[in-house]
């Protein structure tokens, strides 16, 4: 299945995206092909013609003895070599991208074929071109012996430049079908990488049109009739032939290598946006670029590994615990300091697990704790631990709060409203205390958690113990209470002074109020 993705994943619109279906872009390629190849022989003509005419005028081929060369000949020639170059392409490509059409898994014959159809097409067109070289040069040369460096020269350069430029279209073209067997595993390195391309273009686009001047120049001092005008106008035309046809391979060449480079940088950028998920590009050129390509989609797969581990670890220990923990080297030991616990556990959950089906159980349970969760997170704390079927949060810690106290106890009041609405099946009793607790890592430096060590943590989990005989009324200690801002403090009332179990100290309870009361 095809994946949505941009108008430019190949490099350029015209070879639409990935989404395309296979049928539209069969059409769209097989098009494409053949304008590639009409456009490439009539560049190759015109620059035939211009050179003929007006680029090396002496000797002229426009006589009355070359009528039927001219007229007869040339004209049948480009008629048939145009319908032998469709038809002979044609079924080149159609032979090689059979698995493409057939839109099946392509086998290392296929793809060795469809990795060199670009050569073989061009040299389709580099046959056909060679073919009327040595017609020409030996029907011109029949009738003029002078004609016949001229016509060697003249068909022979049209026809490198019209492989040269059929070469760069038809390998453009291909980019959907390279990124399918890029896609199936079938990569290897292109001979011609990007100095190989750059090389081509300026040996089709400057090193030939100046031998071309050179030897035009051989030629005048050769022919004792050959004006200074003649040269003029022979080395001037060349030289606007060279002007052009290196423009357009180096423009043919430059999309090749802006292609990939461009695609790149649409990835950077919406990595840098913060969108992995759709960051991968289509890996399409077979050279150094399809490289970068690569390179950058192992990046970007090496990042969205990345943070899903933090996602991951984040869950389990809490994102703030998670974000100390990358920030730093991993350490055993703690600091001491003043922190707000918070600890809830459910009432019954023995019986709650005799009488219903274990998934049940479970699908309550994750509805509690999420309860929970969400109450904890939005007042700033940090769930540090899921202990069976009670939690411990801390407030205060890792992360410093302005009101660590007013912030456990508030989370206590939503817990408890939460709990009685949303999940009816569970109650819990839930306590708070605050003081002094030594936070840090402990156990061993191969496996150790972030966790807090205190007083606080026993008299938390004591009061929530106390709690379930109303577990509508949170309890929380008066340090607790006395800590907190005097906005929360209201919502608390005192209750008793008691002896929690395996505390010396006795702890003055306070219990929040009900809503309504």
């Amino acid at each position: 299945m095809r994946a949505k993705r941009g108008s430019r994943d190949y490099g350029s619109i015209l070879l639409g995206s990935v989404g395309e279906s296979s049928v539209k872009q069969r059409v769209r390629i097989q098009t494409l092909l053949t304008a590639s190849i009409v456009v490439a022989n009539l560049f190759g003509a015109i620059v035939a013609v211009a050179l003929t005419a007006v680029g090396i005028p002496q000797p002229t081929i426009f006589t009355a003895e070359l009528w039927w060369v001219n007229f007869i000949v040339v004209p049948v020639y480009i008629t048939a070599a145009f319908v032998v170059g469709i038809g002979w392409g044609t079924y080149v490509g159609v032979r090689d991208l059979r698995w493409a059409i057939r839109d099946v898994a392509p086998t290392k014959r296929d793809a060795r074929r469809t990795m060199r159809l670009p050569w073989r097409l061009s040299l389709v067109q580099g046959f056909l071109w060679g073919i009327a070289t040595v017609m020409l040069t030996i029907m011109y040369g029949i009738v003029d012996p002078q004609l016949i460096p001229k016509t060697l020269f003249v068909v022979s350069l049209s026809g490198v430049v019209v492989v040269a430029i059929s070469y760069l279209f038809i390998d453009f073209t291909l980019r959907p079908v390279a990124a399918e067997l890029i896609s199936a595993g079938h990569r290897r390195r292109k001979r011609t990488g990007v100095k190989a391309r750059s090389v081509v273009s300026w040996m089709v686009g400057s090193a030939i049109p100046i031998i071309g001047i050179l030897l035009v120049l051989a030629f005048g001092l050769a022919r004792d009739e050959t004006s200074k005008l003649d040269l003029f106008v022979g080395a001037t035309v060349l030289g606007i032939t060279a002007l052009f046809t290196g423009l357009l391979l180096t423009l043919l060449s430059s999309m090749s290598v802006t292609g990939p480079i461009r695609s790149v940088r649409a990835g950077m950028n919406r990595v840098s946006d913060g969108d992995l998920d759709n960051a991968d590009l289509v890996v399409y050129d077979g050279t150094e670029l399809g490289d970068l390509q690569v390179g950058f989609n192992s990046m970007v797969a090496g990042l969205r590994e990345r943070e899903r581990i933090r996602d991951l670890f984040g869950r389990h220990v809490g994102h703030d615990v998670a974000e100390a923990a990358l920030s730093s080297s991993p350490e055993l030991g703690g600091t001491e300091r003043l922190a707000a616990t918070l600890f809830v556990d459910v009432i019954g959950s023995t019986t709650l697990a005799a009488q219903r089906r274990p998934t049940e159980v479970v699908e309550i349970l994750n509805k509690f704790f999420a309860v929970i969760v969400r109450a904890v997170e939005e007042h700033g704390g940090l769930v540090n631990k899921f202990e069976g079927d009670a939690v411990l949060a801390i407030f205060g810690a890792p992360i410093d709060l302005d009101d660590a106290a007013g912030s456990a106890l508030a989370t206590a009041r939503d817990i408890a409203h939460g709990l009685a609405e949303e999940v009816p099946e569970l109650s819990a009793g839930i306590g708070v205390s605050h003081g002094a607790v030594v936070a840090g890592n402990v156990g061993a430096i191969e496996r150790f958690e972030y966790t807090v060590i205190g007083d606080p943590v026993n008299e938390s989990a004591r009061l929530s113990e106390l709690a379930k005989r109303d577990p509508r009324r949170p309890l929380a200690s008066g340090r607790a209470v006395k800590a907190a801002q005097q906005k929360e403090a209201d919502r608390w009332e005192e209750q008793e002074t008691t002896s929690l179990r395996g505390r010396t100290e006795e702890t003055t309870v306070f219990a929040a109020f009900v809503d309504g009361e």
